[in-house]
């Protein structure tokens, strides 16, 4: 939902861009040259330039509202003290304290320790244990997340001045923590010219980190901030509401709690160093006492409130169009003019629109790149580094800043535009996202029975063309807690369980399952996935979830995508949603405003359209596509709280009626032979 007008430079961008792509778009795609990525890492691990690094702590930050935010800013040196050459900058901004990005520096900065625990790390494989997702998590690490997420000593050392921020209202820094508000918004890119400005700063300045710290990349970028000339965000978002907070209408108790909590309490941690020395800053106490508990005060609403009209004006704001908080969390990618870099995971809590935020993004392909991973949020870059994979993120990073802040011509804008993990298959390139030869198709929702489920609400199947008629039944259930989206709507934290994370057969106990033949040769899918359900409920509203999944011929079933929706929300944005050629939604987008909530009426035919997120994946020959339907995807989400007491979470149908048939839209490249 991009609606805001593109810079001068972005439209002519945006036209040479569409050019090229057209062209790329048919034409065989080739990496860059297969030396480039060892170059790239050799360069990274190979003798620093500068032996060490200077660190001048705190340094005061005056935003132009007065408050002052505090900055680590680490500096290349040798046995004289930092260098003086004026020198690029890379500038994180971090809400969980630079405090934490120091004391992870310093344990991987450890001689010994941090490549030790590095190659430990890439060896630790617990998968025949049953395991396997913890092996995932520990190889995030030495793929890259660790120097992205916190200080990137060998980028340092190369040639780089590196500026850690704590986020206003948290760590050291004064002010109210606004969760990417409007003037939290402003800090970016006063930060960004205070950093071109300083004299260590050659006037060029990079954007880096992960999650929070690289939706404030996005944000910066929007801004058009001088001296920012690159940006590299991994795992970001920018249609927060849409993304995580009440994705189709869903609270996302499986994060937001834990996550408010861990930076709330975080901020609250006082700087023990300035108390010692007579300098503690009483503005930052004050802020502290004054919004100890930022946005809990939403959450606990969001899960009390009995009813609509009992809801209080801080969480009606988040639901209401046009609101400032409401407009602050969409973001605007298709302003950004500087290069981008974007590191996504299919599973990720951001994988709605991470894709989006690419294709957004008004600039040619050698100017923007995007990889998306089979990874979880905290599993990000897991994998990477590894034959056959993409380079590890501190070096795609340090190639990246290289071309665009020094001007070295490394090759990395020859790097595959697109490179994706496709699901059932294994790492690919591409010249766009979708692949352009996808073409979207129906496969109908039909009671008849596949034979491939062995316990379900019901076994169904998918077929090219309507069934006969059947009302088919689904309660709320709890199956859901042993399943990838519980693994994705906690961030990754529950993954470890293959069992749960890798075979949705626990969880499709408490779904409608409708299983397709197998596909007689190796099939494609990629871009957006929508499905068209025809409901009759019991009560003024309901809630439904949908995962599309791969069912190999031993029976397991991998999720490779979702969505959801609470029935009373399922009013479109029109202009904010995409149809294939035949009409059918490819992405629908729920407009979520109270204003344009329809209660449903009990009893009476209802149609929700439900978008989930776009994916790339191969079904491979003898495997099956399945459409799972549930009534509740708890904890990944809970209705909010007024809605879920409408619901009753009494049992939901799905009306199968050839004459109003419910169906699943899929891109597909291949013929499957369904």
């Amino acid at each position: 939902m991009f609606r805001h007008r593109r810079p001068l430079r972005a439209v002519a961008t945006a036209a040479v861009s569409a050019l090229i792509l057209g062209a790329l778009a048919f034409a065989p795609v080739t990496h860059a040259d297969p030396g480039d990525g060892a170059r790239w890492t050799a360069l990274q691990d190979g003798p620093p330039k500068y032996p060490g690094v200077h660190i001048d702590w705190d340094v005061p930050i005056t935003m132009s509202d007065g408050t002052v935010l505090k900055a680590n800013v680490y500096r290349p040196a040798d046995a004289a003290g930092p260098i003086t050459e004026r020198l690029p900058v890379v500038v994180n901004l971090t809400p969980y304290t630079k405090l934490v990005s120091n004391v992870a520096d310093s344990m991987l900065s450890v001689p010994v320790l941090g490549d030790a625990l590095m190659n430990f790390l890439r060896g630790f494989d617990l998968s025949g244990l049953g395991l396997g997702g913890a092996s995932d998590l520990g190889k995030a690490l030495p793929g890259g997340l660790a120097r992205t997420f916190t200080v990137d000593r060998k980028l340092i050392q190369s040639g780089y001045v590196q500026v850690v921020v704590d986020v206003r209202g948290t760590g050291f820094s004064q002010g109210d923590w606004q969760v990417f508000g409007d003037r939290e918004q402003r800090d970016g890119p006063e930060v960004v010219e205070w950093a071109a400005r300083q004299p260590f700063s050659d006037g060029a300045v990079g954007m880096s980190g992960v999650s929070y710290s690289a939706i404030n990349q996005l944000q910066t970028a929007e801004r058009h901030p001088a001296g920012l000339k690159a940006i590299f965000p991994v795992v970001p978002g920018s249609d927060l509401l849409h993304d995580i907070v009440a994705t189709g209408g869903g609270l996302g108790t499986g994060f937001l709690p834990m996550w408010l909590a861990a930076v709330d309490i975080a901020k609250l941690v006082p700087d023990v160093g300035s108390l010692l020395n007579g300098r503690f800053d009483m503005r930052w106490l004050a802020d502290r006492i004054a919004d100890p508990f930022t946005f809990f005060d939403y959450l606990f609403a969001a899960l009390t409130v009995p009813s609509i009209d009992t809801i209080p004006d801080s969480l009606r704001s988040l639901i209401q169009q046009g609101s400032p908080i409401r407009d602050s969390w969409l973001g605007r990618p298709d302003t950004i003019d500087v290069p981008t870099f974007l590191y996504g995971g299919w599973h990720d809590i951001f994988s709605y629109d991470q894709t989006k935020i690419y294709r957004a993004i008004p600039l040619p392909a050698g100017e923007k790149k995007m990889i998306m991973g089979n990874t979880f949020h905290i599993s990000s870059a897991s994998g990477l580094g590894e034959p056959g994979a993409p380079p590890r993120l501190d070096v795609l990073q340090r190639a990246w800043f290289d071309k665009w802040l020094k001007g070295i011509d490394n090759g990395i804008d020859a790097y595959p535009p697109v490179t994706t993990w496709q699901q059932g298959g294994g790492w690919a390139a591409a010249a766009q996202f979708p692949r352009p030869d996808a073409d979207y198709r129906r496969l109908y929702l039909n009671s008849a029975p596949s034979g491939t489920v062995a316990v379900s609400a019901h076994d169904g199947s998918l077929s090219a063309a309507p069934g006969d008629p059947a009302r088919l039944t689904v309660a709320p259930g709890l199956a859901t807690l042993c399943s990838q989206d519980a693994a994705t709507g906690t961030g990754g934290i529950t993954a470890v369980l293959d069992a749960c994370t890798r075979d949705s057969r626990i969880a499709e106990t408490s779904a409608l399952t409708f299983t397709s033949a197998p596909v007689a040769a190796a099939t494609e899918l990629s871009g957006p996935i929508a499905v068209h359900l025809d409901t009759v409920l019991d009560a003024t509203d309901g809630f439904w979830a949908v995962t599309l999944n791969d069912v190999a011929p031993d029976g397991r079933s991998t999720e490779w995508t979702y969505g959801q929706l609470a029935a009373s929300l399922r009013a479109i944005d029109e202009a904010a949603s995409t149809r294939s050629p035949g009409g059918d939604y490819t992405d629908p987008y729920p407009i979520l405003t109270l204003d344009t909530r329809q209660p449903v009426v009990p009893g009476r035919p209802t149609v929700v359209d439900i978008g989930l997120d776009a994916t790339d994946g191969v079904l491979q020959p003898g495997h099956r596509l399945r459409v799972d339907v549930y009534a509740l995807d708890f904890p990944r989400s809970l209705p909010l709280r007024p809605l879920l007491n409408e619901s009753g979470l009494r049992p939901q149908h799905v009306e199968l009626d050839p004459s109003r048939p419910s169906w699943v839209n899929l891109p597909v490249l291949g013929a499957p032979g369904w």
